[in-house]
């Protein structure tokens, strides 16, 4: 177990730094208002979730590798981006037909993470024009 917990430590800290260098880049090159940087990382980052997860499933090419699964998926993935891990889950509650379930896991998360973003603001003393 403590080997599992240092490859995704490893792979959280490679991927942190990883999605540093992707969003600084970006905003270099594409100075503005839109946030190309966190875009791009959360688009690779579905991507490879996508790729990896087919990769390490039962029916994949590395299907008994836990050890990839940890520093890869859950480590360098989720410290790149936690939107991967979201757009996979619900793909998944999709694929198995849940779509019910998948809209409201979709649209629950962007709700509840907005409103924790809002209420986060508010606890600091920052008054947000939104309320």
């Amino acid at each position: 177990m403590t080997a599992t917990y240092l490859l995704i430590g490893l792979g959280s800290a490679l991927g942190g730094i990883s999605r540093a260098v992707v969003t600084t880049w970006m905003t270099a090159r594409f100075a503005g208002n839109f946030p190309t940087g966190t875009l791009l990382v959360n688009a690779t980052g579905a991507l490879a979730i996508g790729f990896c997860a087919a990769l390490l499933e039962p029916q994949g090419r590395f299907s008994n590798s836990e050890q990839w699964r940890s520093l890869l998926v859950t480590g360098f993935l989720g410290g790149y981006t936690t939107f991967s891990a979201f757009s996979l889950q619900t793909f998944s509650l999709l694929e198995e037909g849940r779509y019910v379930i998948a809209a409201g896991y979709a649209v629950g998360s962007v709700l509840l993470c907005l409103a924790g973003v809002w209420i986060g603001q508010l606890a600091y003393g920052r008054f947000s024009a939104v309320s």
